[in-house]
C-alpha cells in the first residue's frame, strides 16, 4: 500500500511524469516475463556461440538494427568477437563477411522482416547455427532459426502502440544477458576488459600498479651493509624522495624517507647504519593491485611512494603518486 507522501507525489505529477512511468511499469513488467520465459534454448544459444571458431554474425532491420549494432558492440567489448552487418547491405555484396566458422544472430519483433531473407539463407547454406530473437514463435525467422529465443508479448510504450519501445528494450535486455552469460562461461576477467578498453575512464579504471610502476636500475635501493653516504647519494639521484633498505636476501627490510633524514639529522647522521634510521614495515603494495587502490593508500597514510613487493618480499618496483596521476588514475 502506497505511503500518503507517495500518492500525494503521485498527484502532483505532470502528464510528462505520468507518461515516463507508463513506460517504465510497461518495460518492467515485460522485462519480469522474458525472465520467467527463458528456457533451455538460451544455454544452447550460448553452446553455439562458445562452438564457433569465428564471429558471431549480428543483423537487424531499422530499429532492431540498432539494437543489433549494441549487442554486437556489448559482446566485441567483453570476449566473444561480433560484428553488425547491415541486412540491406549484406544483399549487395557484404554476404561475403559471414564464412563458415561465424555464428549469425537475427533480431525481428515479428519475425518476418524481409531484408533478413538474404542472409538467413546465406546462413542457412553455410550450415553455420542461427540464433533467432523474436515475439512470434511461427514467424519465417524463428521457424528457419537452429535457436530460438522468444520475446513475450507486451505491448509497446507509446500510446498508438505501434512505436517499437517495449520490444527493443526486451532485444537489448536479452543481448545483455547473452553477452553476461558468456562472460561467465570464458571465465573473461578485468584485465582482459581492460584491454578492450584502453581510453576512457574504465581502461584508467582498471590500471594495474605493474602496468605503471618502475622497475630494475630505476628503483632506489641498497643493502642492509651499505654507508648512510650511499643512502643519500641514491635518494639524490633516483629522486623518489626515498630509499629501499634490503636484507642479505634481498627482502625489503625497511624504507629511508627524506622526513627520516631529516628527523636523524645531526652531526654524526652519515657514521650511522641504515638499520638505526630506516623506517621498518613501510607500508606496501603487490603488482596486481589496481592502481586506483595504490592511490588511495598514498592518500590515506600521507605518502607519496610504495614499494612493490613479491610473494617473497623482494622489490619488484616503485611507485610514486605522480605516476599514478600521469596515467589519469584518480
Amino acid at each position: 500500500m502506497r505511503s500518503a507522501v507517495t500518492a500525494a507525489a503521485t498527484s502532483e505529477e505532470t502528464p510528462d511524469l505520468k507518461a515516463a512511468r507508463r513506460v517504465f511499469d510497461v518495460a518492467g513488467e515485460a522485462i519480469a516475463a522474458l525472465g520467467q520465459s527463458l528456457n533451455g534454448d538460451f544455454s544452447r544459444a550460448i553452446d553455439a556461440i562458445l562452438s564457433i571458431k569465428g564471429r558471431v554474425i549480428v543483423s537487424g532491420m531499422g530499429k532492431s538494427g540498432h539494437i543489433a549494432r549494441k549487442i554486437a558492440a556489448t559482446l566485441a567489448s567483453t570476449g566473444t568477437p561480433a560484428y553488425f552487418v547491415h541486412p540491406g547491405e549484406a544483399s549487395h555484396g557484404d554476404l561475403g563477411m559471414v564464412t563458415r566458422e561465424d555464428a549469425v544472430l537475427m533480431l525481428s519483433y515479428r519475425g518476418e522482416t524481409v531484408e533478413l531473407g538474404d542472409l538467413m539463407t546465406h546462413a542457412k547454406r553455410l550450415r553455420v547455427p542461427l540464433i533467432g530473437i523474436a515475439g512470434y514463435p511461427h514467424s519465417t525467422l524463428l521457424q528457419t532459426a537452429d535457436i530460438a529465443l522468444v520475446l513475450p508479448n507486451a505491448r509497446e510504450a507509446c500510446p498508438m502502440g505501434l512505436a517499437p519501445t517495449t520490444s527493443t528494450t526486451l532485444m537489448l535486455v536479452l543481448g545483455d544477458a547473452l553477452a553476461v552469460a558468456l562472460m561467465e562461461r570464458r571465465g573473461f576477467t578485468a584485465d582482459q576488459y581492460r584491454d578492450f578498453h584502453p581510453g576512457g575512464s574504465l581502461g584508467k579504471a582498471l590500471i594495474r600498479v605493474g602496468d605503471i610502476m618502475h622497475t630494475g636500475e630505476d628503483m632506489p635501493l641498497v643493502g642492509e651493509d651499505a654507508s648512510m653516504q650511499q643512502v643519500v647519494l641514491t635518494m639524490a639521484t633516483r629522486r623518489f624522495g626515498c630509499v629501499g633498505i634490503t636484507d642479505k636476501k634481498g627482502a625489503l627490510a625497511g624504507i629511508i624517507t627524506d622526513g627520516d633524514l631529516a628527523r636523524h639529522m645531526d652531526r654524526d647522521l652519515l657514521d650511522r647504519k641504515p638499520l638505526d634510521v630506516m623506517t621498518r614495515n613501510p607500508k606496501v603494495i603487490a603488482a596486481d593491485r589496481l592502481a586506483a587502490e595504490a592511490l588511495a593508500l598514498m592518500n590515506e597514510k600521507k605518502i607519496t611512494q610504495l614499494f612493490v613487493l613479491d610473494t617473497s618480499k623482494h622489490p619488484q618496483g616503485i611507485l610514486h603518486m605522480h605516476d599514478c596521476l600521469r596515467a589519469g588514475v584518480g
